[in-house]
């Protein structure tokens, strides 16, 4: 009997909590970069980058006269990421951090 009204008392509280559960509101996380919207994000291509002054001269600060690398065209619709393991160790782990950290301080427009 004790067994019984133990799984009934149990089963009552998880159908309850799976009652309450189901109607919690849900909400979207915030985009990572929510005030960044119009700018190209460390995520974009290359050649989106370059096409925004701003971040532009992000890259310009960091990876200077990389819109005049003569392979441009090869991986300007690649991220820095991607490019990365072709750079010779000219794009590394810590170069595209502080990329990502100066294009993120960027004001919105």
């Amino acid at each position: 009997m004790t067994k019984t009204l133990f799984a009934a008392a149990a089963a009552s509280l998880l159908l309850t909590g799976a009652a309450s559960a189901q109607t919690a509101p849900v909400t979207a996380p915030a985009p990572e970069h929510e005030n960044h919207a119009a700018h190209p994000t460390i995520d974009s291509s290359i050649e989106a980058l370059i096409a925004d002054p701003a971040t532009k001269a992000v890259l310009d600060k960091h990876l200077p006269g990389i819109a005049q690398h003569p392979a441009y065209g090869q991986f300007k619709s690649m991220t820095l990421r991607q490019v990365a393991p072709y750079s010779g160790g000219n794009i590394t782990d810590a170069k595209i951090a502080a990329i990502d950290t100066d294009l993120k301080a960027l004001p919105a427009e």
